[in-house]
């Protein structure tokens, strides 16, 4: 009688398991992020954003050639007058369209033909937002503030303000875009008439509008009082970008609801 050699072959416990593994979330992430950088700067937004900016270096040009009598001043205002008019709008062109367009012809279902976790188109949306704006407008905003006055205090707080204001409307912007079908008039809606008229109606509205929070940037470190300007730095700087984060918060949420078939 012979005796069977043992069965040495892996059970199936023992046997290698191949799983489909998601790519790393940085790679998705820059992914989602050109992708969006492509599909936001359209040439037609470029273009009008670009002539708004250009506008407004060309008008502080004449405005230093008619020689004012307060320079100073004048570029206080002036910076003030881009921050809650410029800064806001050419935000919400560009940040309202980065998932609004995808979500609104259907094309963001193409995303979730891999496994993308819902922050992560959020997220590549608000910085592809920030990186068209900061460029195309902060920096416009920053050298027409220089043309009018050079003093360190106020181009100190107009680059801050710019930065502050670009990062929490550009959370803004995105959720905006996220949320309603139409943001752009919405959009609009809340700059002109909240922003624009109601946050000077009392203490209460007023802290709600983040130009009060960038106002009271330049106005600290230019160290020049202003109107709606009411607020320490440190508030002025952490306020906004609370608010921007629980903007983005939520809008991953609502994306995470939304139907995009």
């Amino acid at each position: 009688m012979t005796n069977a050699h043992p069965d040495t072959r892996p059970g199936p416990e023992a046997r290698p398991q191949f799983e489909v593994r998601r790519p790393a979330a940085w790679i998705t992430f820059t992914s989602l992020y050109a992708l969006l950088v492509r599909s936001a700067a359209t040439r037609g937004r470029l273009a009008a954003v670009g002539a708004l900016s250009g506008l407004s270096i060309f008008t502080a040009v004449i405005a230093h050639a008619s020689s004012p009598d307060d320079p100073f001043q004048a570029g206080v205002d002036f910076a003030s007058a881009n921050l809650v008019t410029l800064l806001p709008v050419a935000v919400l062109v560009f940040g309202a369209g980065t998932l609004g367009d995808l979500i609104d012809d259907g094309s963001l279902v193409y995303v979730w033909l891999k496994p993308v976790p819902t922050h992560l188109p959020v997220l590549a949306a608000w910085a592809a937002t920030v990186t068209i704006v900061l460029p195309l407008v902060g920096l416009p905003v920053i050298l027409s503030t220089a043309i009018l006055d050079g003093d360190s205090g106020l181009l100190a707080g107009t680059a801050l303000a710019v930065l502050v204001g670009a990062l929490a409307y550009s959370a803004l912007a995105v959720t905006a875009g996220i949320r309603f079908r139409r943001a752009l008039p919405w959009g609009l809606m809340y700059i002109l008439l909240w922003e624009g008229f109601a946050a000077g109606a009392g203490s209460t509205a007023t802290r709600l509008a983040i130009r009060s929070y960038l106002r009271s940037i330049l106005s600290q470190l230019a160290d020049h009082p202003l109107h709606l300007a009411d607020f320490t730095l440190a508030s002025g700087i952490l306020v906004p970008l609370a608010a921007g984060a629980a903007a983005l918060l939520y809008a991953t949420r609502r994306l995470a609801k939304t139907d995009i078939a």
